[in-house]
């Protein structure tokens, strides 16, 4: 029998920690209002999906860095069910009408979506790094040490492309030595690269799909967030005086891997 750290037997409650956990969710309305219960369960829940995405991002760059590429098409997967799962969370949170939400949203105060150290950290970890994003979580914090950390640290693109000068191919070596903190450049000499793989290699063009596809599901969780705040606040402000709907719109249709996408029109 496993003992747990007090050295009890260990049980499913204990190694879960589940009294702590469910320990978690303390409301601030009067009463409290029903629904604040909801809103705190699905943010907590999205942290934890973000914790564990970040993890298996980080396995799918060391087994590229590994040119282990079973194990990183098979990560891939995980990550888009992961994905997948966060969008249909948004359903959840869509049977709160507006006017429930209204009814507590004063209590966030300065609280916001927008301070999410993890999801910030998932964005850096594919490549979408804004410098000027690390100022709104200090240094002091353990998500704002994180984040400076990954802004000079290459991103799992950056392990794709070493990946592939691994397997041979000629990848530019300024894209190998690029500054790791600024945004994925596009590059000619790279397309003609993965143009040539897209129609040769099988192996190295499905994790370049895989990738794709991340970007995409990416997207989708974007715009699925961002109808579910427009349907539930419209156009006013965001909590914690950030500009909500507009801000959201602005973060659409960003390629995070340019170059997969700019060869389409010629595969």
């Amino acid at each position: 029998m496993s003992l747990g750290e007090s050295g009890k037997p260990l049980t499913y409650s204990s190694y879960l920690k589940l009294d702590e956990l469910l320990d978690l969710q303390k409301p601030l309305s009067e009463g409290p209002e029903h629904d604040e219960t909801l809103f705190i369960v699905i943010h907590q829940i999205y942290e934890l999906w973000f914790k564990q995405i970040n993890h298996e991002v980080d396995h799918a760059r060391d087994s590229l860095e590994a040119d282990q590429a079973e194990v990183a098409l098979a990560t891939f997967k995980r990550i888009l069910t992961i994905l997948k799962i966060m969008v249909s969370q948004v359903d959840v949170l869509e049977t709160m009408t507006p006017v429930s939400f209204s009814s507590f949203r004063a209590r966030l105060e300065s609280a916001s979506g927008f301070q999410s150290a993890q999801f910030r950290e998932f964005e850096f970890r594919l490549g979408l790094k804004k410098r000027a994003m690390v100022k709104h979580h200090p240094a002091n914090t353990p998500g704002g040490k994180r984040l400076r950390e990954l802004l000079d640290r290459p991103t799992i693109y950056d392990s794709f492309l070493r990946f592939l000068a691994g397997r041979g191919y000629a990848v530019p070596k300024e894209l190998l030595a690029r500054d790791f903190s600024e945004p994925i450049p596009e590059s000619e000499t790279l397309q003609e690269v993965l143009i040539d793989i897209y129609k040769n290699d099988h192996l190295c063009s499905t994790v370049c799909e895989r990738l794709v596809d991340l970007d995409e599901g990416l997207q989708e969780w974007r715009y699925r967030h961002l109808k579910m705040v427009e349907r539930t606040i419209g156009s006013k402000p965001g909590t914690g005086g950030s500009e909500g709907v507009a801000y959201l719109k602005a973060t659409l249709f960003q390629p995070l891997f340019p170059d997969l996408w700019a060869i389409r029109n010629r595969l």
